[in-house]
């Protein structure tokens, strides 16, 4: 797949799994990467990955949730790397449990960081999309927004990540942005270590059982996901809008 045209894209919790895996593969399509993470050191390794392959790269730090962040970061990422037409909404966070023991803080932290979060950054580089009139944002669901036991926040979090994805496709249509979402299933990250050890399983036993659900009999790796993403983003997508793509190895909706 290649990029027809010399693009700036930032990437949301590029530091590690998906969002690095993203960030070097939309580098490789010939895209300067915006590398943003919670803390900017965070995003060093990913950055560096993707110069040492020759691409170009710069770690941002900011707190996605935090409106004056978000609009600092986007303003840096269009001074030193040009304005950021391509958008990958990737940064999430976990708090699981059940309904019964989900505590406030754990609902708001999570819708936090993946709605509010994307909202805030969707609409700081539509700007610049909208002047260059072309743009591709491609925001990341998952299969847990068909339900998933333990994850009311997180679910509702990624289905709500669907109905955004579909009314930005239609409002940013007119100006030649297509928006769309991935819903990656059971993918090796960090975060299934955090949920291996919160389920008291070892991460190996998990992964193996997981593979067992799958189709195709093996979990997802973060190259998957960002395949798809690269996709999304690319000139050969530009009359998909408003889509979700599940990554999952079968059938998931």
């Amino acid at each position: 797949m290649t990029t027809a045209r010399t693009t700036t894209a930032l990437v949301t919790g590029a530091a590690r799994g998906i969002g690095a895996a993203t960030a070097r593969r939309l580098a490789a399509d010939g895209h300067q990467v915006a590398v943003l993470d919670l803390r900017e050191a965070d995003a060093e390794a990913t950055t560096t990955a993707i110069r040492e392959a020759g691409g170009t790269a710069l770690a941002v730090g900011a707190d996605v949730a935090d409106e004056d962040a978000v609009a600092a970061a986007v303003e840096r990422v269009a001074d030193e790397l040009g304005p950021p037409t391509v958008l990958v909404n990737n940064a999430g966070i976990l708090r699981d449990n059940l309904l019964f023991k989900m505590s406030v803080d754990d609902w708001d932290a999570v819708l936090s960081v993946h709605l509010r979060g994307a909202f805030l950054v969707s609409r700081a580089v539509q700007q610049h999309q909208v002047a260059a009139r072309w743009g591709r944002v491609v925001n990341l669901s998952s299969t847990s927004a068909l339900g998933n036991r333990g994850q009311a926040n997180y679910a509702a979090a990624k289905a709500g990540m669907q109905g955004f994805t579909k009314t930005l496709a239609i409002e940013l249509g007119p100006f030649g942005v297509t928006v769309n979402a991935v819903a990656p299933g059971f993918i090796e990250t960090d975060m299934m270590r955090a949920v291996a050890e919160r389920t008291g399983m070892a991460y190996d036993d998990l992964m193996a059982a997981a593979a067992k659900e799958v189709p195709v009999r093996r979990v997802g790796q973060p190259d998957d996901v960002a395949a798809a993403v690269s996709f999304f983003c690319s000139e050969d997508a530009s009359y998909v809008s408003g889509q979700v793509l599940y990554v999952a190895g079968g059938p998931r909706a």
